[in-house]
């Protein structure tokens, strides 16, 4: 056991290395503010999870380690990336690829064996860069679908769109939602409802960020 530990974190070198190199230019240049929606948001994200994100822009990913610094993430990009100049970048820190417009079931189960492994899944619904201002497009229900079947909690984060280049950068992280209670025992009908409810906990979020920074 101990064996596959240190193997396991030992693949994770590099990863841990790129993020401690960027964390103090980080800090400096954005000078985050970290809001929580209650008190059971602000517990520290424990064993496997979904971590979603409304998506405003190429820096989101740096901003979800920033808001969640104390944990390992596997986020989910295209695999158009993976076949870029830069696809040992992408390979090098973990990220899952996925096809954004045939899903299939390999990204699938890869998704899901994170989960109950423990690890922290991050990822975007919207499916792509949403530039409309803050409005949130409508979520994909298939990180419903996977969060359910592997039985951990999707937990929502508001990224607040920057108005002027050098604002501070503010997220408000909101509670646990149990996606497999709610969707359970309804068919394809119980995750499209569980994906509208996790839209309207980010609009929830942002709506409360708005009145936070006031």
């Amino acid at each position: 056991m101990n064996d596959v530990k240190k193997g396991k974190s030992s693949s994770y070198l590099f990863y841990d290395f790129v993020k401690a190199t960027a964390a103090l230019p980080g800090l400096i240049w954005f000078r985050p503010k970290i809001l929580f929606a209650n008190e059971k948001a602000r517990e520290r994200i424990r064993g496997g999870a979904l971590l979603i994100a409304n998506h405003i822009g190429f820096f989101d990913p740096v901003y979800l380690m920033i808001a969640v610094w104390y944990r390992r993430q596997h986020f989910v990009c295209l695999k158009q990336f993976f076949e870029s100049s830069w696809g040992w970048f992408f390979r090098a820190v973990h990220c899952i690829p996925i096809d954004r417009e045939n899903v299939g079931l390999d990204s699938v189960r890869e998704i899901i064996r994170h989960l109950k492994n423990g690890d922290l899944v991050s990822m975007f619904p919207e499916g792509q860069i949403n530039r409309a201002d803050g409005e949130l497009a409508g979520f994909k229900s298939g990180m419903v679908l996977m969060a359910a079947q592997s039985g951990k909690p999707v937990i929502p984060v508001y990224i607040r769109p920057k108005r002027r280049r050098f604002e501070r950068l503010v997220m408000m992280i909101g509670e646990p939602v149990d996606v497999k209670a709610i969707a359970a025992g309804s068919g394809m009908a119980g995750i499209e409802n569980a994906a509208k409810l996790l839209r309207q906990r980010e609009e929830e979020l942002k709506e409360r960020i708005g009145r936070s920074v006031e």
